[in-house]
């Protein structure tokens, strides 16, 4: 591993590469602001949830026709999964020490989080219009 002594590195060769990528306070920060966001969109579906409740599949893609529950709805699968995709990628950095799977694993993640976002945000549409 990179950072492992081996005795035949420099200290210096050994950190190379460890240090900040400088992303990392923006990376915190998204992921914040969608924790922040996720707090006001998940209260409005459970809301909507409850009022639903024993309501059939006419009366819910009706429900969801509507342009605000179905701007809510897109805006909450975006925030969602690109805050699901954040923690995923801080669990990924932190325990997964091989760098090729490192690098697989991440892109990976990022299509898998992205794919399901279209598929959810292709459905809203789909109900919607």
């Amino acid at each position: 591993m990179k950072w492992e002594d081996s005795g035949m590195k420099a200290p210096l060769a050994r950190a190379r590469g460890l240090g900040s990528a400088k992303e990392g306070t923006h990376h915190w920060f998204m992921q914040r602001v969608t924790a922040i966001a996720n707090i006001p969109l998940m209260l409005w579906m459970v809301y909507s949830i409850v009022d639903l409740r024993g309501a059939g599949f006419v009366e819910f893609t009706s429900w969801l026709a509507e342009p605000l529950n179905a701007i809510l709805m897109i805006l909450a699968v975006i925030s969602t999964f690109y805050h699901a995709m954040l923690g995923a990628q801080v669990v990924t950095e932190d325990y997964i020490h091989h760098e090729g799977f490192k690098m697989v694993k991440l892109i990976g993640q990022k299509l898998f989080f992205f794919g399901l976002a279209i598929a959810c945000i292709f459905s809203v549409l789909k109900i919607a219009l």
